[in-house]
């Protein structure tokens, strides 16, 4: 069987981009809410590279790539915006060499010689960023890109403890593979599951799909490794702790630039049998919002409480009634969780809900899969589409929302709730607008302003798990806590060789 190919200018699978007919096809669904000019970009040749500024040394033979596609592929990550620069064959700051360390001796070896160089070292997991989390964007210099995927060994399964120590480099369907024999899982999907790995998670900080308890990697790192250009730190491997700060908070969302993490402990559990959902109809969507924090007040902490308004339930679950929708889940592996579900449902019916077709889920979860597959199709056809995600108070929702869909009138906004809190929901807004070729960068930074600007003055974060990168800097303001972090960037890559760019960190 033919093995797939990673595409090095879009989402995933080369096999699974969307074929000229298929994009058409999209687009009949996208003309009555947005003018297309009928011209499918196909997909880009790997353009040509200026050759490398800098030579590897000997002792590092094998270790370094600087094929096109792989130079190409490791240049940006996978926003929209990292996409239509790729279609137009724009490569700005493409790495000089790929690194793939198989050892943390080859990659103390790789800092060294980079901060011999005076290189910046771009850290890379599965490349999966949708913040520019992985682009180079600093004064002209020699750029490595650090590819961590060699390192994706899984050392110790501990089923005592419930705990499993793995390389940072391994991805997410790899990581489970070697789990489920033992009947665990470390239930931690993000959208981007099947191509990123544990130690983007944990640089990144990042959500997985379940709404409530222990979705975000935060909550399931129990310890870590990590390489600086000054040294290796472990952190204890403890159930908790009150001896000062927390060290692990300090790598936790550092993005790659305080150091590279090789190897974590994290916290895995048994493998669900008991599992029970439905999804509800409300017709407005005031009951709906309702409906949903008090489900998240109630205690009942469902696996899936992912609210859909209705233009989102149209297009992602293919609900024609023009009501939201309340995709509801539960599981357990000790137990049957029936009780969890008709509790939630009966929530619900006090504020106007009512079950809907049972298909619903299953529809929404396909197109969820989809979901970055149709986003590059929509930017082959000229269409600007992007993400924003945020967190705020359940008080704060209604305001905030509606300040979104002003900023981008009026281009097509939908929303749904990814994951929910006793104390507010974590919003994710979806913009479809018309594009202009070879304005479609331009277009969305200036979506990209309003938007955050929007989040911002209404009590939101600017991101809730997609990170910083650079792309969030301008509202990235850590106050008195970045000039701490400056200080420890200082102390352990003095240099400045990590992922400069990120944080705000000089």
């Amino acid at each position: 069987m033919e093995m797939p190919t990673r595409s090095w200018w879009g989402w995933g699978w080369a096999e699974r981009a969307l074929t000229e007919a298929e994009c058409l096809q999209l687009g009949g669904r996208v003309k009555p809410y947005l003018a297309l000019d009928g011209h499918v970009t196909p997909p880009p040749q790997v353009p040509a590279l200026p050759r490398p500024r800098l030579d590897p040394p000997s002792a590092l033979e094998g270790v370094f790539k600087a094929d096109p596609e792989a130079r190409a592929g490791h240049t940006y990550g996978k926003a929209y915006r990292d996409i239509v620069r790729n279609l137009c064959g724009t490569l700005a700051h493409p790495p000089d060499w790929v690194a793939f360390p198989r050892s943390e001796d080859e990659l103390t070896a790789i800092l060294d010689w980079a901060a011999a160089q005076e290189a910046a070292v771009i850290p890379y997991g599965g490349g999966s960023s949708v913040v520019g989390g992985v682009e180079y964007r600093g004064p002209d210099r020699p750029v490595i890109s650090l590819d961590l995927s060699t390192l994706d060994d899984v050392p110790d399964v501990d089923e005592t403890n419930l705990a499993v120590r793995a390389q940072a480099g391994i991805f997410g369907p790899a990581l489970e593979d070697r789990l489920r024999p033992y009947g665990l899982t470390l239930r931690h999907f993000p959208q981007s599951f099947e191509f990123s790995t544990l130690g983007g998670w944990l640089a990144t900080r990042a959500g997985g799909h379940f709404a409530t308890g222990y979705t975000h990697i935060d909550d399931l790192l129990q310890a870590m490794r990590i390489v600086t250009p000054t040294g290796t730190v472990d952190t204890q491997r403890v159930p908790a702790s009150g001896a000062g700060p927390e060290p692990n908070r300090l790598w936790l969302g550092s993005e790659g630039a305080l150091g590279v993490i090789t190897e974590a402990w994290v916290r895995v559990q048994r493998r669900p049998e008991f599992r029970s959902g439905a999804s509800v109809t409300f017709p407005a969507f005031a009951g709906a919002l309702a409906a949903t924090r008090d489900v998240a007040q109630s205690g009942l902490m469902p696996a899936n409480c992912r609210l859909l308004d209705p233009l989102e339930s149209y297009l992602g679950a293919g609900s024609e009634d023009g009501g939201a929708r309340l995709l509801l889940g539960f599981e357990s592996a000790d137990h049957p969780v029936v009780r969890q579900l008709d509790r939630a449902l009966e929530i619900c019916r006090g504020h106007g809900g009512r079950l809907s077709e049972k298909d619903a889920v299953g529809r929404w979860r396909g197109t969820f899969l989809q979901a970055p597959y149709l986003r590059d199709g929509l930017a082959r056809l000229g269409v600007v589409v992007e993400t924003f995600e945020t967190a705020c108070t359940w008080s704060m929702f209604e305001a905030l929302h509606e300040a979104v869909v002003e900023a981008v009138a009026p281009a097509l906004v939908t929303c749904r709730f990814t994951h929910v809190y006793p104390d507010g929901p974590a919003p994710y807004f979806t913009v479809y607008a018309a594009g202009e070729r070879g304005g479609e960068v331009e277009i969305w930074d200036e979506l990209k302003r309003r938007v955050s600007d929007a989040l911002t003055a209404h009590g939101g974060t600017i991101t809730h798990h997609h990170a910083v990168g650079r792309d969030h800097l301008p509202w990235y303001r850590p106050g008195r806590f970045g000039d701490a972090l400056a200080a420890v960037k200082r102390t352990l890559d003095p240099r400045g060789i990590l992922n400069p760019g990120v944080l705000n960190l000089h």
